[in-house]
């Protein structure tokens, strides 16, 4: 039985989870950030003075075993249309909060949904602090609050919290017992970064002995990674923890209509490119993604699971 550790949060995160829980053999433990803090995450946030849930109810649908519960994770993932009283919440949010309040915990809920949607493998917060993420950008700009940090026309230096952050205890455990440790997919400074500016998460990380991966996101996001390439993805995540902080990067290759890559130029994002010739990592180069009905590209989460499965073979 392989301990596989994801680290991450977004969509993308509950993506790649949605094709490993069906990896045999393996015990997968998703490590996500609670440092969202935009829509119906950040009402419920601000109001109830609780860790986001957001990121975190995406996973336990990602990894819930659908077959018997495909209704209930529907309902998980319902938004309630306008924007006063419960309009613009998520009806997955507002279970959660019922389920804090009557579990006693963050920890509680996420425990009593795990029971219901027969989640395959273990969700944990990368702490249970209420946490806000803020941006130093290249010119001297502070953005305060993971929501507004891709808004701005402007280049990140760093990201950071302003107040001292607790792990969250079992996330180090889960890292300190990894087979195999797994960035990503996920938007770069506001789903990944959140858990790595942790110290103890950083350095839990550095201790390991199992091999680190990163894998990459198809295409730039405006407003966080414009104009990066590869390698500028894996030098922003050592400013961020440590040296060398990746064995492996898995990017995509795969085949992208002109169509597609020209609307995707008018919103700013352009397929991420290996730059430079010579690495201190490898590079696995693999066909990940589908374009959904509206032409958006997504992480096929079977190509994900390939790609997961034919490392854990070479390990």
């Amino acid at each position: 039985m392989k301990n596989i550790v994801v680290i991450g949060g977004g969509t993308g995160l509950s993506s790649m989870l949605m094709g490993m829980k069906s990896i045999q053999n393996a015990n997968i433990t998703a490590i996500v950030t609670v440092a969202d803090d935009g829509g119906s995450t950040g009402r419920i946030r601000d109001i109830y003075n609780v860790p986001a849930v957001g990121d975190i109810r995406h996973v336990l649908c990602a990894m819930a075993q659908d077959d018997e519960n495909h209704l209930f994770s529907d309902l998980m993932n319902y938004r309630f249309e306008g924007d006063k009283d419960i309009g613009g919440h998520n009806l997955g949010n507002l279970i959660f909060l019922a389920l804090m309040n009557l579990t006693g915990s963050f920890i509680g809920a996420i425990q009593a949904i795990s029971k219901v949607l027969k989640v395959k493998g273990t969700i944990v917060p990368s702490t249970l602090d209420i946490v806000t993420l803020y941006a130093m950008m290249k010119d001297g700009t502070l953005v305060r609050g993971e929501k507004n940090i891709p808004t701005l026309d402007n280049s990140i230096d760093h990201v950071f919290y302003q107040k001292k952050v607790t792990p969250y205890l079992p996330a180090i455990q889960a890292i300190e017992n990894a087979d195999i440790l797994i960035y990503g997919i996920g938007s770069l400074y506001t789903s990944i970064m959140p858990n790595l500016i942790i110290k103890e998460i950083s350095e839990a990380i550095q201790r390991t002995t199992c091999p680190h991966i990163y894998f990459c996101n198809a295409m730039s996001q405006p407003g966080e990674t414009d104009n990066y390439s590869m390698e500028d993805h894996i030098r922003a995540i050592e400013k961020h923890a440590f040296k060398n902080p990746v064995d492996l990067v898995v990017v995509d290759q795969s085949y992208i209509p002109q169509s597609i890559l020209d609307k995707y130029a008018n919103m700013n994002s352009y397929p991420i490119q290996v730059q430079e010739k010579e690495h201190s990592y490898q590079i696995l180069k693999r066909n990940m993604i589908y374009f959904d009905e509206k032409g958006r590209i997504r992480h096929d989460p079977k190509a994900v699971r390939e790609v997961v499965e034919e490392i854990l073979k070479a390990l």
